[in-house]
């Protein structure tokens, strides 16, 4: 088959599916009912992520309506919720404030792109190889940062540019001299609307309550409360022509981290909607090409990057959805927000909606598995931490890169630990007792590599090998050997070689098929003076040798 017969082959693979369309009229009514709530839940978080990336509440609906139909269509998940996300927004603001909305529309459909790309090339598997303390770690660093960069808002007090730890300062100083209680209040409100009415229902939505609550106390007591302002009715349309594309190089590294974030919290979302609903799991590079698309298309129309979100998925899941209907629903219901409230969002305070994000970072953050995590102690600990620190310090990519980094090394250091040379007695079954026996204990060594012998192993283990004296006959047992790589194997044939300087016989005892082409390659097969299935054969070798040296 021709590489352009693949290419459509693999882009067809991830394309919907005829049955979907029919399970859409399954069990229609439940789905729509799942769908509405989960649209009324969804449209204060849509409202407030958009205000916090730094493009306005519309932005942050037209995301919803359009992501949230194109990945329910698209998406690899029948019940995944999309739109903006918390941990978008914190990445987003930085971008909107360096290269404005054309930029991030720009980087947006980039990231798109790359997601569309990252699914044709089959990358979707390889995020659940993401170890647990960074996802921990990271999650719990984007809650503080949302809370942190919604505490002006709270205080009533304009945002500062800079860091989470300076904008957070700023914001407590700038309250202490000119408080405003009432903003503090309707933060404070609001939140506490959201935290009781969670207990009551989990599909109750105690977001636009407590935010349509603040709304009208604000309008009615007439409070000097910074307000949503102005937000453009009407359908989106296609923004192409403005974006600065002659930027695309610059805004390339960007869109690599929106990319990468879009991939690995759809991808998370997705495994977590598993686990809730049942039934097939999800598709999981169907949906990053679903989120590709959504991602393309959305900041074309004005909005903003999207990913799966977890919080709408689950009410989605425990509202009754079945199937993408009720995904699809969500998206209509707050189309119709665009279309004709406007007006109303317009009025609603800029401190309410600090409020939600600040519940919402607060059940982002898995408060109980964090401290499990770090009550573990050690690498764990440690990384968990360093990917926390890293993320509210820095920014959300920086910290998955050092948290995988600090976990690979974590990981290498324990198999290194585990790896080791040891002697052995020179007994085996074709020379037992008698002459050969005392022959073999006499002038032979062998030795057994166990474990991982790689670039962190290698240099310590093989070291051994030199303290032996007085042996005419050195057996490598290569069977307990787990995985080598070359520099293990140019190691090994360099201690071979300095065996053999010191007038020794070198002989391989059971080499694993898996690790020929890499001892062959260092060297090792053509250094050593001979190789054997096992450890009998080997020795009866090393028998044969010493008779025939000492017979010379």
């Amino acid at each position: 088959m021709s590489g352009a017969r693949q290419l459509w082959a693999r882009v067809r693979d991830l394309l919907p599916r005829r049955a979907e369309a029919a399970e859409l009229s399954r069990d229609p009514l439940r789905n729509v009912i799942a769908g509405v709530t989960t649209g009324v839940v969804a449209l204060p978080l849509a409202l407030a992520f958009g205000v916090a990336a730094g493009l306005g509440a519309r932005a942050g609906l037209v995301t919803a309506v359009v992501a949230g139909a194109l990945a329910a269509v698209f998406g690899g998940s029948r019940v995944q919720v999309s739109g903006p996300t918390g941990a978008m927004a914190v990445v987003l603001a930085p971008l909107v404030a360096a290269h404005g909305p054309g930029g991030v529309a720009l980087a947006g459909i980039l990231a798109g792109l790359l997601l569309c790309a990252a699914a044709v090339g089959g990358l979707g598997r390889y995020v659940r190889f993401l170890p647990v303390p960074v996802v921990e770690g990271f999650t719990a660093g984007i809650a503080v940062v949302i809370a942190a960069g919604q505490l002006p808002a709270a205080l009533g007090v304009a945002a500062h540019s800079g860091g989470t730890l300076s904008v957070t300062a700023a914001a407590v100083v700038d309250a202490m001299r000119h408080p405003h209680p009432m903003a503090v209040a309707v933060t404070v409100g609001t939140a506490a609307v959201m935290v009781a009415g969670a207990r009551l229902a989990h599909a109750f939505p105690a977001s636009l309550v407590a935010v349509a609550a603040a709304t009208v106390v604000a309008q009615l007591t007439g409070a000097p409360l910074a307000r949503i302002g102005a937000v453009p009715s009407g359908l989106p349309h296609l923004q192409l022509g403005a974006l600065p594309w002659s930027s695309a190089g610059t805004l390339l590294p960007s869109a690599m981290a929106i990319a990468a974030l879009a991939g690995i919290e759809s991808l998370l979302a997705a495994t977590v909607a598993d686990s809730l609903a049942g039934g097939p799991r999800h598709h999981a590079d169907r949906e990053l090409f679903g989120q590709g698309i959504a991602n393309v298309v959305a900041p074309a129309l004005g909005g903003i990057p999207a990913t799966g979100a977890v919080a709408r998925t689950a009410v989605n899941i425990r509202a009754g959805a079945t199937s993408r209907l009720a995904a699809l629903v969500h998206a209509v219901l707050l189309a119709g927000v665009v279309l004709v409230a406007a007006p109303v969002v317009a009025r609603v305070p800029v401190a309410a909606l600090a409020g939600v994000l600040m519940v919402t970072a607060a059940r982002m953050a898995d408060v109980r598995g964090v401290l499990t995590l770090l009550r573990s102690g050690g690498t764990t600990a440690l990384v968990t931490v360093v990917t926390l620190a890293t993320t509210v310090v820095f920014n959300l990519v920086t910290a998955v890169e050092v948290g995988v980094a600090a976990a690979a090394v974590a990981a290498l250091r324990a198999v290194a630990a585990h790896a080791r040379v040891e002697t052995l007695p020179p007994r085996g079954a074709e020379a037992a007792a008698g002459e050969a026996q005392s022959l073999l204990d006499e002038h032979v060594a062998v030795f057994r590599i166990d474990g991982a012998l790689f670039f962190a192993t290698a240099h310590r283990l093989l070291g051994e090998l030199f303290d032996v004296a007085d042996v005419r006959v050195v057996v490598l047992r290569m069977s307990g050997l787990a995985t080598v790589d070359l520099t293990g194997a140019r190691l090994l044939a360099d201690a071979v070689a300095g065996l053999q300087a010191h007038g020794a016989t070198v002989l391989l005892s059971a080499v694993r098929a898996e690790h020929r082409a890499t001892l062959q390659a260092g060297g090792v097969l053509t250094a050593a003076n001979g190789e054997y299935p096992d450890i009998d054969a080997a020795l009866a070798a090393a028998t044969q040798r010493v008779r025939e040296t000492a017979a010379v």
